[in-house]
């Protein structure tokens, strides 16, 4: 088998945060599976997991898994970006252990105590901080990732500092300090619910459709320039403008979270027409991989990490992009807001735009961290069936999301007189559940057999040599 070495040493340590992404991946995913039963069978799992701690810990996971993804990615990345070891590999140990404890701890909590006894104990009475979507952590927990963000930050920063700068590195340190800074947005919980869930819009969005955008370009281009070697140059360009008009339509984006929530009125027009220019930096995004793989100068014996950094591009355009614009206009929102719509929408832009790019920096950068210029032909195939797998599987479920979003609004929404409650919708819905469940179990198919494929041995299909290896190294 084809050897390789790593061009930094300390780069080694993103593997133990790749191993713990894909771990917590695969646990949310069982969580995402047993809510979808829920839906179903009422009483699926309870007293003893009940809806209400099944799905904090899927949304918790989401998040926690995709932050240990991208402080691997930045492990990886940065030290071969600046051209220097990592500034303090045993800090970035250490603080892996403590958010992977951390994060533990905070799940067996959710999973545990009843929620309003897991407050009481941690202190909320003291800074109000809990239950809020996306953010129920307990104040100890939510003291704990600014802290392990700050040493991260601090030792990613240290090290792009004594180093070469790129244009990969520093959109990738800019989306990095985004995502930190905005999370402390979360520790302000004032009691005017206007203002409140304002507050909570600048971490929720201005994350998914801000700087979790800027990591996604950063990686992206990364893994382009590794299994294309088209010229940096060429992708800086591209990666400029996409970030940009990311950055323009994320911002102002935000009103068509603003619709009707007190907000004043203007939003209904800022929201809407900035919105409906976000799927342009993701559609450039699309344009951008493909044009970079037709312009490739090599053909990298990696093609299953390149499989998923096209296929990122192309599922994140319409997640985000398609998905996003089918409601989020503000007289189309009035009725889709808070239905089975944002669930598709939500569904596929997190998949294609996050939990894509990061399998694609880590089917490239495994098989390096394991010694190896890619996995063996036979490895990548079982990889990339895993990538269809997965896709379709999740293509399945946001349909199914969608024509129940759809009923569900027909039902229960649009009616002037006479609409259906709630409960009596949710009952015309089963059908699309249970599709949404068959999705939901090619789902989990499709990651046993990603994960399947790292032990998967045998000889790479093309194993670059002398020089040729050199350039695969050091593109």
């Amino acid at each position: 088998m084809s050897s390789t070495r790593l061009p930094y040493a300390s780069q080694s340590v993103s593997k133990y945060y790749f191993i713990a992404a894909l771990a917590l991946f695969t646990t949310q995913i069982v969580f995402g599976l047993a809510l979808g039963l829920q839906y179903l069978l009422g009483d699926f799992l309870f007293p003893y997991i009940p809806f209400n701690q099944a799905r904090m810990v899927h949304t918790n996971l989401l998040i926690v898994w995709l932050l240990f993804g991208f402080q691997g990615a930045a492990y990886y990345m940065v030290p071969e970006e600046s051209e220097t070891e990592l500034y303090s590999p045993k800090l970035a140990i250490a603080l892996f252990w403590i958010f992977l404890v951390a994060g533990a701890l905070t799940i067996v909590g959710y999973l545990a105590v009843p929620y309003a006894k897991l407050a009481e104990l941690t202190g909320n009475d003291i800074l109000q901080t809990m239950g809020r979507e996306f953010l129920e952590q307990p104040l100890p927990t939510k003291l704990g990732i600014v802290a392990v963000m700050l040493g991260f930050l601090f030792n990613i920063s240290m090290t792009v500092l004594k180093g070469r700068k790129t244009s990969i590195s520093l959109v990738l340190m800019i989306g990095l300090w985004g995502l930190a800074l905005l999370f402390l947005f979360s520790f302000v919980n004032p009691h005017n619910l206007v203002r409140d869930k304002m507050y909570w819009w600048f971490v929720v969005h201005l994350w998914v459709e801000g700087t979790w955008e800027l990591i996604m370009g950063a990686l992206l281009a990364f893994v382009l320039i590794k299994t294309t070697g088209v010229d940096r140059e060429v992708i800086d360009k591209w990666l400029y403008v996409i970030i940009a008009m990311a950055l323009i339509t994320g911002i102002l984006g935000t009103g068509h979270h603003f619709f009707f929530i007190g907000m004043p009125g203007y939003w209904l027009w800022v929201g809407s027409i900035f919105s409906a220019m976000e799927p342009i930096p993701f559609f450039m995004m699309t344009v951008f991989a493909f044009n970079m793989v037709q312009r490739r100068r090599r053909e990298h014996p990696n093609q299953a990490a390149l499989l998923w950094a096209v296929g990122c591009s192309v599922v994140a355009f319409l997640g985000a992009g398609v998905w996003g614009f089918i409601h989020t206009l503000s007289p189309v929102n009035y009725y889709t807001h808070g239905s089975q719509v944002t669930a598709a929408h939500g569904h596929l832009a997190f998949y294609g735009a996050y939990v894509m790019v990061v399998l694609a920096i880590i089917s490239y950068a495994m098989p390096i961290l394991r010694g190896r210029v890619a996995n063996s032909q036979k490895a990548q195939n079982v990889e990339m069936w895993s990538f269809w797998m997965m896709t379709v599987g999740m293509v399945v479920m946001v349909l199914a999301l969608t024509g129940a979003g759809i009923l569900q609004i027909w039902l229960q929404r649009m009616p002037t007189s006479g609409a259906m409650s709630f409960m009596d919708t949710q009952d015309q819905l089963r059908f699309f559940y249970w599709i949404r469940v068959g999705g939901g179990v090619g789902f989990l198919i499709g990651l046993m057999t990603y994960l399947s494929s790292f032990f998967i041995g045998g000889v790479p299909r093309e194993v670059p040599t002398g020089a040729a290896a050199l350039r695969v190294r050091n593109a």
